[in-house]
């Protein structure tokens, strides 16, 4: 298939899904109902692009796709096109395999909600966004993609838009992506105006050359940009509160898509990027600071989706020490590692509440009285009996993300974790610190991990009247997609074989995007290189890390449950406090940001809008209505008037024709 035909049909498939599923229901209210035709037609609107892009990759295609000149002024012109390399079609695989996975698990996730059809047509929308992204040939296109997912996760994030909670949640994800959207226009500007151009062509191979101020300046206002989407210190706090939307829009906004923006830009920039080593410093040290900050709060969070959105942002921060060390390529591998097995831990969360909804269900229904929070871990325990598929799923990917050694996310934090060590052992001081710090977040990745594993699967149940009422597995729409991502969690990691094997031949990643071999990633190179006997010891130690933190979380667990979090309390105190007010961010921002900006608005603007604004408006109705009552004694229903109306009027045009 020709690369310009491949992404027509990628980029329109999806768009398509939103418009069918979209506006047809608001013409034929009867199809609403048919929750089969619109589930068929949304994954596969999602499927096909998974298979196009598949045929692409076997077939190793590449090349540039344009559609037509988007805008031109003067020696200034950008095109409607379109990229597809090794970097490009590895996300968009990813985009829309995970996606595809989502949308069948949506099927049954969202039976019978009467917003069924317009879920679907938002999540069609938020793949078409994210692929436009992906797969823009320059940053305004990738700009129209990066803006679109920021409205799409408004939408789905405020689906249950009637629950106040849920529309401040998604009002606050808009918001706070837009001070980060600002930076990416404000670094746009730049590169227009000392390069003229935007295409990554011109970007990649002229960018480097910028002025060292300017392009600087640059970096560090894409990184801004980046912190917003991808949820990085200071604007972080929008993630976990996402949790309010649906379960599959968290797996969708959290695992492969929106939040991998951010990493995504820096990759595709990384020439660029790698010209500022004091703006690298920078973001290595941010992300390890909200590696360790999310952990910390991840350890003492209750509910089962919030552990998970903050263990996100924590990941997050990973892949942006990965990224400040400039291992830009096992960023992307973290990425697509993270994309499995946080999908199918947010999957999996999401049979677990589905299921527990039905608890809650029996016990509000069947004269118990009782109020159970379906996702309160708490309540929970003792799963493992009723809903095997789901825990053996939600099992393995646990142990993936902790680090368990080969499991995808052992080869992939270990790499992060190397690099971050062999950039320290080159001079970099920053990078000293991000590989402590990572260290120290991976014993905490997989206590916390393992925490939420033993108290929502092991030991006995906790909810009320737990030997009449039973959970259930959930259908197999949607514990398919979860057993093909557990397989995922578990193989994928062997795509990135460490180099100390086989000298890095059989480090596949690697040779894919690298830029040494071809790819379209650069990566930073140094001259001094750890030895052999130092990344053996350093494989093991991260492998230590996660066997010891998943022996002792589960030691600790099993043998008192959620009453062990009150040790924990009791040994750390204030600090424990802090981390479970979440170090009281939102709060500072309510007082800094929030009250002020309101209050002010409500004294300067409140009275410019009621007495201006209000008074202008009001203008005009006070004129309508004036005019409108002298011009009403003109009709008087009288046709002589009329007549005489008539004459005088042809009368005036005469004249005027007549006399000029």
């Amino acid at each position: 298939m020709e690369v310009d035909l491949a992404v027509r049909l990628m980029i329109l498939l999806p768009l398509a899904g939103a418009a069918i599923n979209g506006l047809l229901p608001l013409f034929l209210p009867n199809l609403r109902k048919n929750e089969r035709l619109i589930a068929a037609i949304g994954t596969a609107a999602v499927a096909i692009p998974f298979g196009i892009a598949l045929s692409l990759f076997v077939a190793d295609a590449g090349g540039i796709a344009t559609w037509f000149t988007w805008m031109a002024a003067g020696d200034f012109s950008v095109d409607f096109a379109y990229r597809v390399d090794h970097l490009s079609l590895l996300m968009t695989l990813v985009v829309t395999g995970v996606g595809s996975l989502i949308h069948l698990y949506s099927a049954g996730y969202m039976h019978r909600d009467p917003g069924y059809w317009r879920f679907f047509a938002y999540l069609n929308l938020f793949i078409f966004a994210m692929l436009n992204l992906v797969l823009g040939d320059n940053l305004l296109v990738l700009f129209l993609g990066w803006e679109g997912v920021g409205l799409c996760s408004y939408l789905l994030i405020g689906f249950w838009y009637t629950d106040l909670k849920n529309s401040a949640a998604a009002s606050k994800a808009f918001i706070m992506n837009r001070v980060g959207d600002f930076a990416f226009l404000m670094a746009m500007f730049i590169f227009v105006k000392e390069l003229g151009a935007i295409d990554f062509d011109t970007l990649l191979t002229q960018g480097p050359g910028m002025d060292p101020t300017m392009l600087n300046w640059a970096v560090l206002l894409m990184f801004i940009g980046a912190t917003g989407k991808s949820a990085q210190i200071p604007l972080f706090t929008w993630l976990p509160d996402a949790m309010a939307g649906p379960t599959p829009v968290s797996a969708l906004i959290h695992a492969a898509t929106m939040v991998t923006s951010g990493l995504y830009l820096l990759a595709r920039m990384s020439p660029v990027v790698l010209q500022a080593p004091d703006i690298m410093m920078v973001i290595t040290v941010v992300g390890a600071l909200t590696a360790i900050v999310a952990a910390t709060i991840a350890i003492t969070q209750n509910d089962i989706k919030k552990v998970l959105a903050y263990s996100t942002v924590s990941q997050l921060g990973y892949m942006f020490v990965a990224a400040g060390v400039g291992a830009f390529f096992v960023a992307i591998f973290h990425v697509m590692t993270h994309a499995f097995f946080k999908g199918c831990l947010f999957l999996g969360s999401g049979s677990v509440i589905h299921s527990m909804h039905h608890v809650e269900h029996e016990l509000e229904h069947d004269g118990h009285g009782h109020h159970l929070d379906p996702q309160d871990m708490r309540t929970m325990g003792g799963l493992k009996r009723f809903m095997p598929t789901t825990r053996w799923t939600f099992l393995a990917s646990t142990l993936a993300i902790a680090g368990i050694p080969l499991l995808a996310g052992f080869f992939s934090k270990d790499e992060i974790l190397f690099k971050a060590f062999e950039a320290g052992f080159n001079g970099v001081p920053t990078a000293w610190f991000a590989w402590g710090v990572g260290i120290v977040t991976a014993l905490l990745t997989a206590v916390y991990m393992m925490r939420c594993y033993v108290l929502t699967f092991e030991g006995e149940p906790r909810w009320p009247h737990a030997e009449t009422i039973k959970p259930h597995e959930s259908p197999w729409t949607m514990t398919v997609p979860l057993q093909v991502l557990a397989v995922l969690s578990i193989f994928a990691g062997f795509l990135g074989i460490p180099a100390v094997i086989a000298h890095g031949d059989l480090n596949w990643i690697h040779h894919y995007l690298g830029a040494d071999y071809g790819g379209p990633v650069a990566e930073a190179h140094f001259e001094g290189h750890v030895t052999l006997a130092m990344e053996w010891a350093l494989i093991i130690l991260g492998g230590s890390i996660a066997v010891i933190g998943v022996f002792l979380a589960r030691r600790w667990y099993l043998a008192d449950g959620p009453a062990f979090d009150a040790k924990v309390e009791a040994r750390f105190g204030g600090l424990y406090k802090l981390w479970q007010g979440k170090y009281f961010v939102d709060e500072a921002y309510e007082r800094a940001i929030v009250r002020p900006v309101v209050g002010g608005s409500e004294k300067a603007f409140a009275p410019f809008d009621k007495y201006f604004v209000d008074g202008l408006v009001n203008l005009v109705g006070y004129l309508t209505r004036g005019i409108s009552y002298l011009l009403r004694y003109m009709q008087n229903g009288i046709v002589q008037s009329y007549a005489v109306a008539v004459v005088f009027g042809v009368l005036l045009v005469v004249g005027l024709l007549l006399f000029g």
